[in-house]
C-alpha cells in the first residue's frame, strides 16, 4: 500500500493557569481540527484506504504530555503523537503554550 499525505493542519493551545503540558496539546490538536472539513477522508474510506494522522505537538516539557489523552482529541483515523521540545512558558503569568502540526495521510491499497 501507498501513503499519499492530503492535508496539514496546525493550532495553538494555552494552559493559563497551571503550565499542563497534555491541557495545553490538546487545545492545540483541537484548534487545529476545527478548521478543518474534509470530504476527501469519505473517498479514502469509500476506497478501502486507510487515514493516517500524525501529531507532532511542540511543549517546553515534552516528557510531560500525556499521549494517550492527546489522542483521543481526535476522532478518526490511526493516530500517532509525538511530543519534542518547542512552544512557550511563561513563569511570571504561569502560561504554557503549546503549538501542534497535523498531517492526515491516506494508505490506499495497491
Amino acid at each position: 500500500m501507498s501513503e499519499t499525505p492530503y492535508v496539514l493542519e496546525f493550532g495553538m493551545g494555552v494552559d493559563v493557569h497551571g503550565q499542563d503540558s497534555t491541557t495545553a496539546a490538546r487545545r492545540a490538536v483541537s484548534d487545529a481540527i476545527r478548521h478543518s472539513s474534509l470530504p476527501v477522508l469519505r473517498l479514502i474510506r469509500d476506497g478501502g484506504g486507510e487515514m493516517l494522522v500524525d501529531v507532532l505537538i511542540g511543549v517546553p516539557n515534552p516528557a510531560s504530555v500525556d499521549i494517550d489523552a492527546v489522542k483521543a482529541e481526535l476522532p478518526h483515523g490511526t493516530v500517532t503523537v509525538t511530543a519534542i521540545a518547542g512552544g512557550l512558558r511563561n513563569d511570571a503569568m504561569d502560561t504554557l503554550i503549546a503549538v501542534a502540526h497535523i498531517t492526515v495521510s491516506a494508505r490506499m491499497p495497491d
